[in-house]
């Protein structure tokens, strides 16, 4: 039996190669669409989402949590396989995700809830990513379950993910953000300024502006530069996911601008984001995460 396996929810947007490679169960967020947005044209929901756009139809994504017997199944497996499994889940400030893994657990005896550790990154989206290559890394250094549960709680602020949206009308819909901040950035947008949106403390949340840039994966680039100067010149090793919507042409300029202007980063992935996420931040959005390693 092997030692320490994961099980992660697919808000982490992990490609499915570090899925396979790395041998991690997942479990499903889930999105249910009206059937007027279904029906449209389009080759992904993402292509739908801007027809219904353009038709001017006001239908929104309905998000569910996964339940907690979409975890006690893959847990029940894990520890078939594994000593002991750790689950990661996306921000307990955005979903209910984490409250569902716990519950899950509760189910299993008492002997198998002493095996399973169930941490809330307080991240999402490609951040989430970083946080499960982390715990593969601590795993990978064969650290004792309590350690590596330790250093992922103290990690969870250590990750800082920007994104500049396309628009955030499908951001506000959802309710994570308010009207208020939805309007300040269609405000600024028209004048040419950047806003630029990422995660605090698990909660989404303004972090910024950029002016004066021409455009999106430059805006975005700079951003990162700037950040993580003073890291770099003082050697520290930074990894980067970069996440897109329906951008892949925006993702690979981003990709190879840090490719040729800071080698010494390291480009962990390249993703599309999932449906759910997808459907929150809309078309067109494009972020990246990073952090220190």
């Amino acid at each position: 039996m092997k030692k320490i396996g994961l099980v992660v929810d697919e808000g982490a947007d992990l490609t499915q190669e570090i899925i396979k490679k790395h041998q991690i169960a997942t479990v499903s967020i889930k999105a249910n669409w009206p059937p007027e947005v279904e029906n449209l044209p389009g080759e992904t929901i993402f292509h739908k989402m801007r027809e219904a756009d353009k038709r001017g139809l006001k239908v929104f994504c309905k998000t569910s949590q996964p339940s907690p017997k979409d975890f006690l199944e893959p847990f029940k497996q894990e520890l078939e396989k594994y000593e002991k499994i750790i689950c990661i889940t996306i921000t307990s400030k955005l979903s209910g995700t984490y409250n569902s893994a716990i519950q899950a657990r509760n189910f299993l005896t008492p002997e198998q809830q002493k095996r399973v550790f169930v941490v809330d990154s307080l991240n999402a989206i490609c951040a989430e990513g970083l946080f499960v290559l982390k715990a593969i890394d601590l795993i990978e250094e064969q650290k004792e379950i309590e350690e590596i549960v330790k250093e992922l709680n103290e990690f969870t602020q250590k990750i800082h993910l920007i994104a500049i949206l396309e628009d955030p009308k499908w951001l506000e819909a959802s309710g994570r953000i308010s009207a208020t901040l939805a309007n300040w950035i269609r405000k600024i947008a028209k004048i040419g300024v950047r806003p630029l949106i990422g995660i605090k403390k698990g909660a989404v949340k303004a972090i910024g502006i950029k002016t004066g840039v021409r455009d999106v994966p430059t805006a975005i680039f700079q951003e990162l530069e700037g950040k993580t100067r003073k890291s770099r010149k003082r050697g520290e090793k930074i990894r980067v996911a970069i996440m897109h919507c329906l951008n892949l042409e925006g993702a690979q300029k981003l990709k190879e601008m840090i490719e040729k202007e800071l080698p010494d980063i390291e480009i962990a992935f390249l993703t599309s984001i999932d449906t759910v996420i997808g459907s929150i931040v809309g078309p067109g959005s494009l972020g990246l995460a990073w952090c220190e390693i």
